[in-house]
Formats: structure tokens, sequence, C-alpha cells
């Protein structure tokens, strides 16, 4: 008899297996998107931004998605893959959705490509000012199209964007116009410990998914995070990963593997990176759900 040790991994590879397959034929069954060039108007440079729409023309529920330190597009220009097939996924569910490409705009490289993001003093594209201002930027341009339901404008971010979103839905920055405001946000693996440290609170609901073993922005602030938040916030929900790491939602063709096993990314100084089949797979289902409420 197969030890259950080896039963138990044998399920999980045939888990990743069904699930890649899966994901495969979905893609293959979708027409593409092609996504659009923006520039959004503001007060000094305008904002870059691409705009992936569904079918049809609307109006659309609409998601302003922030992308990770690593910026919105590779050193070629094109749009890094993580990012495109977040596009494609979300408006082949009906959402239009809106990258704005804050390091582009001010002429800036990736914010996290010596440092973590995080921690990066220097960094000239900040989440907690720069990109916050991007939102609102984004925001006041949707309100303008005719594409768009003005009352169905959400926010979605990646590590340093997901902070972005973390500070733009705050209390003290809620649109200051009779404008509807944003619906609702969801982050993925955000670093929590200055907004923890600043006592958060969201003005909307907010949906947090991180891996429950992230050594780069660690679960446990961010739980704090939103324990601290209760009672005193719009509803936080913090949903945590068993065995995932950073970036689990990244797609599992691009995952190094050794001897035939998936192991994690991890660069000399830099935390472990690892898609999760299991995580994966709830946050693709997870996100639009929570979008669609």
């Amino acid at each position: 008899m197969m030890p259950i040790s080896d039963q138990t991994a044998q399920c999980r590879r045939a888990m990743r297996f069904i699930f890649l397959i899966t994901t495969l034929l979905c893609l293959c069954g979708v027409a593409r998107a092609e996504f659009e060039q923006i520039q959004i108007p503001t007060d000094n440079k305008p904002l870059q931004a691409v705009l992936y729409r569904p079918p049809g023309e609307g109006p659309f529920p609409v998601i302003v998605a922030l992308a990770g330190c690593e910026g919105l597009r590779k050193e070629s220009g094109t749009i890094r893959a993580t990012w495109d097939e977040w596009g494609q996924r979300l408006s082949a569910a009906g959402f239009g959705v809106l990258f704005p490409d804050s390091e582009a705009s001010r002429s800036q490289s990736p914010q996290c490509r010596d440092k973590l993001p995080h921690r990066d003093k220097g960094a000239k594209v900040s989440p907690d000012r720069e990109r916050v201002a991007d939102v609102r930027a984004a925001r006041d341009w949707l309100q303008q199209q005719a594409f768009a339901r003005k009352d169905r404008i959400a926010l979605l971010g990646w590590d340093s964007g997901a902070i972005a979103v973390l500070w733009a839905v705050r209390p003290n920055v809620e649109p200051d116009d009779d404008r509807p405001d944003f619906r609702s946000a969801a982050v993925f693996y955000p670093g929590c410990q200055r907004l923890n440290d600043t006592a958060w609170s969201a003005r909307v609901p907010t949906l947090i998914l991180i891996g429950a073993l992230d050594d780069l922005t660690p679960a446990k602030t961010c739980e704090q995070m939103v324990a601290g938040a209760r009672g005193r916030s719009a509803g936080a929900v913090i949903v945590k990963y068993r065995g995932a790491r950073h970036a689990f939602d990244r797609d599992l063709l691009r995952v190094r593997h050794k001897s035939g096993k998936s192991v994690p990314w991890k660069e000399p100084g830099r935390a472990a990176r690892n898609a999760n089949a299991e995580a994966r797979a709830d946050a693709l289902k997870r996100i639009p759900e929570w979008f669609a409420r």
C-alpha cells in the first residue's frame, strides 16, 4: 500500500495538472480582448494607461487595476503577461479593466528592481502619494466615459499596487465631489506594516488575499491591520492561503522547476515567490465574484 504522504503528494500533482489543462482550455475558448492605449489628463503630464473592454457598447463595471512594483510593461514596452492575463480574464467576465502606468508616465523604471518596494525610501513612484493620485485621476476620467458604469468602479492591486489601493480607500481620501465613490476594492499580498501603524480603515468593502508563507509581505501584519479596523471600517475581509507564498496567483506555466518539482523562485536577497495551484484557482474565481456583488 502506498504511504499516505505519497498519496497526498500524488493527489496534489494531479490537481495541479488538471487545473493547468482546464486553464489552457478556457483561455483557448475565449476570444482575445485587444487593449487600448489611453492618455488621461492630469494637472501635470498625462497619465498613460491601457484599457481592456468587454464586447459590446456598455456601460460596464470597470476595475482600476494597479500593477506590482515591477511595473505594467517590460523593458521592450510590451504588457507583462500577468497583467495581460488578468485584463483578458476580467474583460471576458464582463468588466472593463483600466491599468494606469504610473512608472512610464513619470519616465521611471520599475520600482523594485534593487530593493523591496515597501522599504525603498528612494522610490520615485510612492504607493501612498503618486499612485493614490493616479487612482483619483483614473476615477475622474472614468466618471466621464460613456462605456463606464459610474456606480460600479472598483479597485484592484498587487504588491505595491495593493498598498496604493489600501491607502486610496482610507476615509480621509474620500472624493469631495457628488459622484459615486469606488464600489469596492480587492488586493493581493500587500505590505501592511505602515498602514497598520497608521490605524488603517476602509470606506468601501475591501478584500485582501495573501499567502500564509509570504515572507515578503507577511500575512500576520495584514491580519492585525484588519482586526484593528473592525468596528470603525467598511467590511474588510482577509483570505489567507495555506502553503502559498508571494505572487501565488501567477500563471503556473511560468513557475520555475527543479528535478521535476515546483520550487519557490528565490533570488539572492529577495523573498521567495511561487505560484500555488489551489490558491490561484480560488483567486481566479473569487475576484470576479467579489466585484460582481
